[in-house]
């Protein structure tokens, strides 16, 4: 359960930037918004910061099942709320390499069966408590428990939670069930946050930049900074994060001024932004937008349907006409940033022929199936359905497109639609299987389990040997490219959109609006 802040000004304001529907976008194109005006373009936030004022945030999505758990984040507001307000023991850089954050150093034993994880010194919680190895402890145990596993279970599946022993205040003794070599790329995982041992959700503690205090879900949250932070304290006085399920009214609430900065502008309002005196900020991350193929529902459980649904893609004009041009064209890989991803896999182009042959091999001449979608997975979700639901018409195959709202697509029949669609913020390619790509998965949508694919993601984990382990994990990534259950078509720019007296804005190749790093933003007026 979550805890429902009071913010009833907040909510009416939400109702009337919904009522407005359109209106404000035609305004703006007509070139008579009151207030606004400059060249626009893009703007690397450099400046002085200015201290103080509240920065207003509109994030894609939002339902009554927003929640403030840091370790079972789903939706985009979700994700940006657990940043905020917690923090993990690693983080990826601006290069997408690991580094420490609340870790001093981890470093593993000779057998590769354990790890000695040193904590930094000196972290405050918000409460004032100081960051020990209790917390650390359990923090992992909250994440692993079999009764109520966290989204990050099955990242942890490898760790002995029971046998996790303190050193001293600030070492942790991490015993492994097996050895595994990139423990520091899972532990870098937005769901692995470390919260206080006595953690309760409705009063949520970390050490993050900000503070809880207040949140309504489905509307907004409301954070203030955090003056004993570990690092350089917030430029801003108050974060409020708004849930915006709907695009247009995302982006009229932009401008009029209710929000300061937005995610996921939509692309066909790029130059409508710029022209209106806002700024766009673009960065190229690894996150994609898939259809998912239920490898155990007819009919994607014969190979050779999920095959040629994977060859029924026009990935260029994807790019083209989804994304305008914003993003590059996908091999049905994800995590491209990692170093073992596979290059030599011959890049797939539509061949709708050969689709054709092979539905007709596998008796599915003529196939008829329901893709789902819903605007709140994020831009491009609808627009990608449709387009795909064109092309297969080449091959013979009738696609419907079921559009549903954030809550119905996230709700109960989340991971069990046949076909659909969904959204991954960037990873490294062994921690996305191990939140979507393997049996126990939290999010194993597709219903993969291969054996020879399991059995070469179990050897790489174990490998400390980079050139061995990428040569495995290449072999599983050929596995999952020619039997999975994805069709990765492209990875989308991240294109978000904020007012020109706010800064610190900076490309990230992982979470939009430079990772939700509200830290460091400022606004001038």
């Amino acid at each position: 359960m979550t805890e429902h802040g009071n913010n009833p000004s907040g909510a009416m304001r939400r109702r009337t930037v919904l009522r407005g529907g359109g209106g404000l976008l035609a305004t703006a194109a007509a070139g008579l918004l009151p207030g606004c005006s400059g060249s626009g373009g893009d703007d690397s936030g450099v400046r002085t910061p200015k201290r103080g004022g509240v920065l207003r945030v509109g994030c894609t999505g939002g339902s009554a099942k927003d929640t403030l758990d840091p370790h079972n984040p789903v939706i985009w507001p979700d994700h940006a709320r657990a940043v905020n307000l917690f923090e993990r023991l690693f983080v990826h850089d601006e290069r997408y390499r690991v580094k420490p954050l609340l870790a001093d150093s981890m470093e593993p034993s000779k057998d590769g069966r354990a790890w000695t994880l040193r904590l930094r010194s000196g972290v405050e919680f918000h409460n004032g408590k100081t960051l020990d190895a209790d917390d650390v402890i359990a923090s992992l145990r909250r994440i692993a428990n079999p009764k109520a596993p966290a989204a990050g279970a099955s990242s942890l599946a490898v760790v002995d939670v029971a046998d996790l022993k303190r050193i001293d205040s600030l070492t942790v003794r991490i015993p492994l069930k097996t050895p595994y070599a990139l423990l520091e790329d899972l532990l870098a995982q937005t769901v692995m946050a470390v919260v206080p041992a006595d953690f309760d959700v409705r009063k949520p503690i970390g050490t993050g930049p900000f503070v809880y205090k207040s949140f309504t879900p489905g509307d907004e949250s409301v954070f203030t900074r955090f003056d004993n932070y570990w690092r350089r304290p917030a430029h801003v006085d108050q974060l409020h994060i708004i849930d915006f399920p709907d695009d247009t009214a995302r982006v009229n609430a932009l401008l009029s001024r209710e929000i300061d900065a937005m995610d996921n502008l939509p692309l066909e309002q790029i130059e409508l932004v710029q022209a209106q005196g806002f700024k766009v900020l673009i960065s190229e991350p690894g996150a994609w937008t898939p259809l998912t193929m239920r490898l155990d529902t007819g009919p994607f459980d014969d190979e050779r349907v999920r095959q040629a649904m994977r060859l029924i893609v026009d990935r260029p004009q994807m790019v083209r006409q989804v994304l305008r041009g914003q993003g590059r064209i996908g091999n049905d890989l994800y995590a491209p940033f990692d170093p073992a991803y596979n290059h030599d896999l011959p890049q797939r182009v539509q061949d709708l022929d050969k689709a054709r042959f092979l539905l007709k091999a596998a008796g599915h001449e003529g196939l008829n199936v329901e893709l789902v979608t819903s605007n709140g997975i994020g831009i491009g979700a609808v627009e990608t359905a449709q387009l795909f639901a064109q092309q297969a018409r080449g091959a013979g195959v009738t696609v419907r497109v079921r559009k549903t709202d954030s809550a119905t697509f996230y709700g109960d029949k989340y991971l069990s639609w046949p076909f659909a669609m969904d959204y991954w913020f960037t990873r490294n390619y062994l921690a996305q299987v191990e939140q979507g790509s393997i049996k126990g998965a939290p999010y194993n949508e597709t219903h993969w389990g291969d054996p020879e694919f399991v059995s070469l993601v179990n050897q790489a984990r174990g490998q400390f040997d980079e050139g061995k382990r990428n040569e495995l994990l290449k072999a599983a990534q050929k596995i999952e490219y020619e039997r999975g259950g994805y069709i990765v078509w492209g990875f989308k720019n991240q294109v978000d959109a904020y007012a020109a007296g706010v800064g610190g804005l900076v490309p990230t190749p992982s979470h939009p609006l430079s990772d939700y790093r509200f830290r460091d933003f400022s606004v001038d007026g």
